[in-house]
């Protein structure tokens, strides 16, 4: 199974860079439950060797776009997200490391991975992976769209992923940038 996941992960995170239009730079939130992704409920039986399948997968693509990973902890951390520091140089950092019975296993990996984490309470991310039902929304910018992509699983996990985009404003007589 681990090689399925593997790849799962990195053809859906690829899915979502390309339709999202994601540039160098940009944040992509990841919430993954280990535990739905092998077969089991959320919460309940963390798997490090699971995550680190998922992780790696996603951090592939990510690194070879030049693209940041936010990786959303569980609710024991109050869904705080690890980062790269260099992605949020001026935010406030808070004081957690995250492991696998509080915090997640894929938060744990992407501690553990990143050359220099830090924890932050919140994060406004480009575009966002919801594998297993972790609810990422908390973390992306204020216009989520959803994104469809060919996979609807990784493992046994569902698997939801958005876009964001600016917000619309100035009326019936106001004019977009569609390539926005």
């Amino acid at each position: 199974m681990s090689v399925d996941i593997y790849s799962q992960a990195k053809q859906a995170c690829e899915e979502l860079c390309n339709v999202a239009k994601l540039k160098e730079g940009s944040i992509v939130v990841v919430g993954c439950s280990s535990s739905e992704v092998a077969g089991g409920t959320i919460g309940k039986n963390s798997n490090l060797e699971v995550a680190e399948q998922v992780f790696k997968g996603i951090y592939e693509v990510l690194t070879e776009k030049k693209i940041y990973l936010a990786a959303q902890c569980c609710e024991h951390l109050n869904r705080a997200v690890i980062v790269e520091r260099d992605a949020v140089p001026y935010a406030e950092i808070v004081n957690v490391v995250p492991q696998p019975k509080a915090g997640g296993s894929f938060a744990t990996t992407a501690y553990k991975t990143f050359k220099n984490p830090v924890a932050l309470e919140e994060i406004k991310a480009d575009a966002g992976l919801d594998i297993g039902g972790t609810l990422i929304g908390m973390h992306l910018k204020k216009v989520a769209v959803p994104v469809r992509l060919s996979l609807d699983h990784i493992g046994n996990a569902i698997l939801l992923a958005a876009r964001t985009r600016p917000k619309f404003i100035g009326g019936c007589r106001a004019v977009y940038d569609e390539n926005m």
